[in-house]
């Protein structure tokens, strides 16, 4: 068994990890593609009670979700689940998917991303948000700036018919509010 392009070990310790801001949705950086030949990357994000994402797909990555704590609930394409601790969903790419905190207490998922690369998105986006000041009234997600961002990640985002049905039942703040 050749093992001279194995990855070298990589230990985060317990509450490690490179973190940055992103409104009501932080990432935490566990393991970098760059680590492992761009095969994988890991991703704990912590939810805010009241926090969905913005529904979007992906083009190049699939990404698999564990539940740490907290009600995550997960639409992708028809399929909607919430899931407690324990809790795992795969969203394949090329389903407009979208993640929610579905309790009262601040929720946390680890993602895995395959192949790895798109976990750099998240910090791109967090310095975008402290970047980029929009207009009054328009939300940083109708800047140039965030289309061109996704644009670069294989990523378009959307308003799927089932959003507004899954903010009104959840209590949740809607993605499309101005005031990021």
């Amino acid at each position: 068994m050749d093992v001279s392009n194995a990855p070298e070990v990589r230990v985060v310790p317990p509450g490690g990890g490179e973190s940055v801001d992103i409104p009501g949705f932080g990432a935490v950086f566990k393991l970098h593609s760059r680590d492992n030949g761009g095969q994988v990357a890991i991703v704990e994000h912590p939810f805010a009670v009241g926090t969905i994402t913005m529904p979007h797909r992906h083009t190049r990555e699939d990404e698999h979700s564990i539940v740490l704590a907290g009600e995550i609930g997960f639409r992708s394409d028809a399929d909607e689940v919430v899931l407690g601790p324990g809790g795992y969903i795969t969203k394949p790419r090329g389903q407009m998917h979208a993640m929610w905190n579905a309790g009262t207490v601040p929720g946390r998922i680890v993602e895995v991303i395959t192949p790895g690369g798109f976990e750099n998105y998240f910090r791109e986006l967090s310095e975008l948000f402290t970047a980029v000041e929009p207009p009054t009234g328009v939300s940083i997600r109708d800047t140039a700036e965030f289309g061109e961002l996704a644009a670069r990640y294989g990523l378009t985002y959307g308003t799927p018919d089932w959003l507004d049905d899954i903010v009104a039942r959840h209590g949740l703040r809607h993605p499309r509010a101005t005031a990021d």
